[in-house]
């Protein structure tokens, strides 16, 4: 490949680029319409509480394991 056919081809590419970019900026989808709304509860909130519930009674038992482990 010679010296100036590489510039060529940059510049084919660098103009591709440019006409591309334009070309998604002109497509866009609909603006009227709102997002549909998240859902109110998907159930990892719920599962997280009881994880959380869960952590906190192992913390609890260990406690009380190692308190109760006091020698005479």
């Amino acid at each position: 490949m010679a010296m100036g056919s590489g510039k060529l081809l940059f510049g084919v590419v660098v103009a591709f680029a440019l006409v591309f970019s334009f070309q998604l900026t002109a497509v866009q989808g609909q603006q009227g319409l709102a997002p549909a709304p998240s859902p109110a509860s998907d159930g990892t909130t719920i599962d997280q509480g009881i994880a959380c519930v869960l952590m906190l009674l192992a913390l609890a038992v260990t406690y009380l394991v190692h308190a109760a482990d006091v020698p005479f």
